[in-house]
């Protein structure tokens, strides 16, 4: 049949040759699917079982990075979201109801407690903020209706390393579910599973990427049925990924080891080396002693990560320490860590039982892939601004 010009732009009879391999995935894009007859057309969401239905659940680049992490954290099941926080609202909304009750850590990711405060409240969903150091005890605070426990090790400015495997103990002698932000380990440093998670997430966005230019989160589960409810949320929630992050995800997996590696050395020697400065008086690193939880850290991780934070000595003024960091040279000023460009940013903590006055104080750092001696150096130069 001759067709014309216009018809044949969208309806081709072009053909290349098949058999292209290569070291890098395929980026495929789409949001409508192709079915090979009426008979075949479904809506439903998981594709591993049922096929490509819609490019809402995923392209073969999104499941393929999807399995990749789920082989790494050792899981059954991974879901991939937009970012980091969407994975935990995904995580909450389709595993509480109203009327329950949820327990989470006072070092939480701070949009972790907004969603839980000003969102999960209108649905009728109670939260309690716990200790994070508290334990085996987490079983005293909890109530009835607790459906879900909440940790964050460490947490992601205070740094406190959590008892997971006590937590998780408490928590399931009384039928809660423990869900773990891993993110800080990239996934790898902590086996959640093994230490008795439920369920996993982190943001992908993180050091899996690497490089500060993705936007990604994921959830990570051994059991069916928590799968089933969390992709039938992601179905009606509209969870959708960009396969082309989805890309550069799957090429930072590649490097990530190699990254984590001079990191965690570089982090730990500037850790040492502001330890010993008279301008700090706490260095909340969860592989040195002086962190709340290093205990922990030490019995349950294979390593630590680039992130960390500093308590200053008592004296400077808020302003001082805003001059402090605007004083630093390579450390940019930024959230979303874990880049290969070292960030800094200072925190107003307020008071907590069981913790010290921060107040004010506290800077964390993400440690990127400059030299070691040239950010020490930058520090250095820097911290005399305190005292200005």
């Amino acid at each position: 049949m001759s067709r014309s010009w216009q018809t044949r732009l969208l309806h081709s009879a072009v053909s290349v040759p098949e058999g292209y391999r290569s070291l890098a995935t395929a980026v495929y894009r789409g949001s409508t699917t192709l079915f090979p007859s009426a008979s075949a057309v479904t809506d439903q969401w998981d594709q591993e079982r049922v096929g490509y239905t819609y490019g809402l659940y995923g392209t073969p680049t999104s499941l393929e990075l999807a399995a990749r992490i789920c082989e790494l954290e050792n899981g059954c099941h991974t879901i991939l979201t937009p970012g980091g926080q969407s994975a935990i609202s995904l995580i909450d909304f389709a595993l509480l109801n109203s009327g329950d009750h949820i327990l989470v850590p006072r070092s939480v990711y701070r949009p972790n407690r907004q969603l839980t405060s000003a969102l999960l409240s209108r649905f009728g969903v109670t939260a309690t903020f716990y200790d994070p150091l508290i334990g085996a005890g987490v079983g005293e605070v909890m109530q009835e209706n607790t459906r879900l426990v909440w940790v964050e090790s460490p947490g992601s400015v205070t740094m406190e390393v959590q008892d997971v495997p006590a937590i998780a103990r408490a928590a399931h002698e009384r039928g809660a579910l423990v869900v773990l932000d891993n993110t800080w380990s990239a996934g790898v440093l902590f086996d959640a599973f093994a230490h008795g998670v439920d369920v996993t997430m982190q943001a992908i966005t993180k050091y899996v990427g690497g490089h500060s230019d993705v936007l990604l989160g994921s959830i990570t589960v051994r059991d069916e049925a928590l799968y089933q409810k969390l992709g039938a949320a992601r179905q009606v929630i509209g969870c959708a990924t960009s396969p082309d992050d989805c890309s550069l995800a799957l090429r930072g997996l590649q490097t990530m080891a190699v990254r984590l590696a001079v990191v965690e050395a570089s982090a730990l020697e500037i850790a040492r080396r502001l330890a010993d400065r008279p301008e700090v008086e706490r260095v909340l690193h969860p592989a040195l002693p002086s962190c709340p939880g290093h205990q922990f850290w030490k019995r349950d991780f294979l390593g630590s990560s680039g992130v960390f934070s500093i308590v200053l000595s008592p004296g400077p003024t808020r302003e001082q320490v805003f001059a402090f960091v605007d004083a630093l040279e390579l450390f940019e000023i930024g959230y979303s860590w874990a880049g290969t460009t070292s960030l800094a940013v200072a925190y107003t903590i307020a008071p907590a039982p069981n913790r010290p006055a921060y107040d004010h104080r506290l800077v964390r750092f993400s440690i990127g892939l400059e030299s070691t001696d040239d950010l020490i150096a930058d520090l250095e130069a820097a911290l005399p601004a305190l005292s200005r």
